[in-house]
C-alpha cells in the first residue's frame, strides 16, 4: 500500500510539473503569435498609409522640396523613362543618361513637348568604366539637381546558372549596376549636402530580398544597391538628403524576366507608367519600399517566407521562363 501510495505522490509531482512546461510553452506561444500577429498589421497598416493615403490628398511639390532638376540614368526606355515622364509632369526639368543616342534624344524631345519643361540629354555608356564620369560631373557641375534616380543596370538576358553567363556580362552586371550608381552619387551628393535637400532615389530589385537562384550575380548586384541606399540614409537624413532604397517585383517592360504569365495580370506586373505614377508618390514619404501596391504584398510575402520556399518559388518561375526563351532562340 505504501508502495502504492508512493507511486501515486509521484505522478502528482510529475504531473503538476508537465503542467507548468505546458504553461510556460503556452504563455511562450501565445507571446510569439500576438508579436507576429501585430508586426503583420503594423505592415498592412503601412502599405495603405504609404500607397493609398497619399494619393486621396495633393501631391508634393517636388520641386520645393528639392529642386527644379532631376537627372534620371537609364532613361531611354522601361522605368527609367516613365520615371523621367512622371516627374516631368510634375514640372521638373529633366536631364536623361542613357548609352543610346539616338533613343535617348527622342525621349527627351517627346518629354520637353508634352510637358513643356527643360530637358538636356547627357550620352554615356556606362559599361566603360572610369572614363565615362568625368564629362558626366562637367555636365552637372552648374545644375540645381534636386533629385537622381540611379536606375541604369544590367541584368541576364534570361535565368542562368552563374557558369553559363558570359565574361562580359558578368563585367557589365558589376561595372552597371553597382558603379554607376555609386559614382552618380558621389557626383550629386556635394551639391546636394551645399543645398540642404536633395533625393536619391536608387531602383533595386524584389530579387534582392533573398539569394535569388539562376539570378546570383544579378541578385547580389541589387542587394548591395539595397544596402547602399540605407547607409546613405543613416548618413545623410540630417543633412536634408531623402534617400530612397526603390524595390520593384516584376514590371511588364522585363518581358525576358518576368515571363508571361505575369504578363497576363496587370495588377502584379503593371506596366512602367503605372509603377512610375505610384513610385513617385512615395518619394520622401518612405525610406525603402517596392514603390507598388501589389508589389509590397508580395515583398511582405517574402519576408515571412522562409528561404527554402523562395528559393522553390524562384526555381520553378526561372526555370519556366528559361524553357521558353531558349524554346524562342532555337
Amino acid at each position: 500500500m505504501a508502495a502504492v501510495d508512493s507511486f501515486y505522490l509521484l505522478y502528482r509531482e510529475i504531473a503538476r510539473s508537465c503542467n507548468c512546461y505546458m504553461e510556460a510553452l503556452a504563455l511562450v506561444g501565445a507571446w510569439y503569435t500576438a508579436r507576429k500577429s501585430i508586426t503583420v498589421i503594423c505592415d498592412f497598416y503601412s502599405l495603405v498609409r504609404l500607397h493609398f493615403v497619399p494619393r486621396l490628398g495633393s501631391r508634393a511639390d517636388l520641386i520645393k522640396q528639392y529642386g527644379r532638376w532631376a537627372v534620371v540614368s537609364g532613361a531611354a526606355d522601361g522605368i527609367g523613362r516613365a520615371y523621367a515622364e512622371e516627374l516631368a509632369s510634375q514640372g521638373l526639368n529633366i536631364i536623361l543618361i542613357s548609352g543610346d543616342k539616338e533613343k535617348v534624344q527622342a525621349v527627351a524631345k517627346a518629354i520637353a513637348d508634352a510637358y513643356r519643361v527643360e530637358t538636356d540629354v547627357i550620352v554615356a555608356d556606362f559599361s566603360r568604366g572610369r572614363e565615362i564620369y568625368l564629362p558626366i560631373r562637367e555636365a552637372l557641375k552648374d545644375r540645381d539637381v534636386g533629385i537622381l534616380v540611379n536606375n541604369v543596370g544590367v541584368s541576364y538576358p534570361y535565368p542562368q546558372y552563374f557558369t553559363e553567363v558570359a565574361e562580359d556580362k558578368l563585367w557589365d552586371i558589376i561595372n552597371v549596376n553597382v558603379a554607376a550608381a555609386s559614382l552618380l552619387v558621389h557626383t550629386v551628393l556635394p551639391g546636394m549636402v551645399e543645398r540642404k535637400r536633395g533625393a536619391i532615389v536608387t531602383i533595386s530589385s524584389g530579387s534582392c530580398c533573398k539569394p535569388t537562384p539562376q539570378l546570383a550575380a544579378f541578385s547580389a548586384s541589387k542587394a548591395y544597391l539595397d544596402h547602399f541606399s540605407r547607409a546613405l540614409q543613416y548618413e545623410y537624413a540630417s543633412k536634408g538628403i531623402f534617400v530612397q532604397s526603390l524595390i520593384p517585383f516584376y514590371v511588364a517592360a522585363n518581358g525576358a524576366a518576368a515571363g508571361s504569365v505575369l504578363h497576363r495580370c496587370p495588377w502584379l506586373a503593371p506596366s512602367p507608367k503605372v509603377y512610375a505614377h505610384h513610385a513617385v508618390s512615395t518619394l520622401g514619404i518612405s525610406k525603402r519600399t517596392t514603390g507598388y501596391w501589389s508589389h509590397s504584398i508580395q515583398f511582405l510575402f517574402a519576408q515571412y517566407m522562409p528561404e527554402w520556399l523562395w528559393v522553390w518559388g524562384a526555381n520553378l518561375l526561372h526555370r519556366s521562363s528559361r524553357q521558353q526563351a531558349l524554346s524562342c532562340a532555337a
